[in-house]
């Protein structure tokens, strides 16, 4: 914390690899240490927002069991991994006997997105429509709950595969898929038209999924270049929007891919596509200023992928030289151990580990690095 001028509201701990359990027990330790005397209350992952509530509704007291929760809560399989089944076990102890306010929050900040679909908008919609009959009269609502389920119609529809890389294959530009944006966007105005003292998180956070996801579905019909970079563009958009709500909340800390997080552009190339965007941090990060933080974190070696001791040339290497197994350096420490040296990009053999690009540093606010598998720190 000594890295900040003040206390950020968002806290971003980036990986360059998913599911590597020396690094989610490094977050863990981060959570509970910031938990416990830095203010923080609520940790949010790379993971599926309303499946998330799940996770959140279990932590501070919910029914159901740890098994089920990993299960449901999780989008992406991330419910397997090791460490992430200790954050929540650690969290729904540490919350037990608590008053709500002392208690930690879980939540996922992602969209409801997979690589090869993305979810029906059924369940953010129908959700905003049951919490805004409870709110208001009848006649203010833009429509019934058995006009948006005509509308949807099966769910099979929405997330057909074949539409990732087919748009002839999505119905995100049918006249009823047309017709459901309007709804929505009706509907979330309705929202804010409300008394502003009731509390609307959870009714926002269905409000922004139902939007992005359609807006999400229309792209992934488009034929134009654009569509990649467009359905890209909204993910990242759809977090950076849960995100801010998250720093409305209070202090978070923040865990996903170094590539979502970071303040410049993200790019990547598919096929013959170059493609471009803007990612959640740098959103966020030009809203909040100050008040966003993100360290970025690198990895030795991960040995069961084939990644081995990085090449002395690169940022990596240069940090494995260390003596330290982890450590976390500020930008000045970081130019420092640089010099006059150059580093060349690190080229993984692994399409899972993304490695830290050294002309991406000059925007960090601090770097994390943490040698492997091999030297991971004991987990308390």
């Amino acid at each position: 914390m000594r890295l900040f001028p003040v206390r950020p509201r968002l806290l971003a701990l980036g990986e360059p690899t998913h599911g590597e359990d020396s690094l989610l027990q490094v977050r863990n330790q981060l959570f509970r240490h910031l938990a416990e005397h830095g203010g923080y209350r609520t940790i949010a992952i790379e993971s599926d927002c309303l499946m998330g509530l799940i996770v959140d509704d279990y932590v501070t007291g919910g029914a159901g069991t740890l098994d089920e929760v990993m299960t449901r809560g999780f989008s992406h399989e991330w419910g397997a991994f090791t460490g992430n089944r200790d954050l929540v076990r650690w969290m729904r102890a540490h919350n037990d006997g608590r008053p709500p306010s002392e208690q930690v929050r879980f939540a996922g900040f992602d969209g409801p997105l997979e690589i090869t679909s993305a979810a029906s908008p059924r369940q953010a919609l129908m959700a905003l429509h049951a919490d805004l009959s409870a709110r208001v009269p009848g006649d203010l609502l833009p429509c019934t709950a058995e006009t948006l389920d005509r509308l949807l119609g099966s769910d099979d529809r929405w997330t057909n595969p074949a539409a990732a890389m087919d748009p002839s294959q999505s119905i995100g530009r049918t006249p009823e898929a047309r017709e459901l944006r309007l709804l929505a966007d009706d509907l979330v105005a309705l929202l804010e038209m409300q008394d502003p003292r009731d509390d609307r998180e959870q009714a926002r956070l269905y409000g922004r999924t139902a939007t992005g996801l359609l807006r999400y579905h229309y792209w992934m019909a488009d034929t134009s270049p654009g569509r990649l970079s467009w359905l890209l563009g909204v993910r990242d958009a759809m977090m950076a929007a849960n995100l801010l709500a998250l720093a409305d909340r209070g202090p978070t800390l923040v865990n996903a891919h170094n590539g979502h997080l970071q303040r410049d552009r993200s790019s990547m190339r598919l096929g013959d596509h170059d493609l471009q965007w803007w990612s959640a941090g740098a959103v966020v990060s030009a809203r909040l200023h100050d008040q966003y933080a993100f360290l970025a974190t690198a990895l030795g070696t991960i040995p069961q992928h084939g990644v081995d001791v990085p090449p002395p040339d690169t940022l990596e290497g240069l940090l494995y030289a260390l003596p330290e197994d982890h450590l976390v350096m500020d930008p000045d420490q970081v130019a420092t151990l640089i010099g006059d040296a150059k580093p060349v990009p690190r080229v993984s053999p692994w399409y899972g580990y993304a490695p830290l690009d050294p002309a991406h540093v000059a925007a960090l606010d601090g770097l994390v690095f943490v040698k492997g598998e091999r030297h991971a720190p004991q987990a308390a």
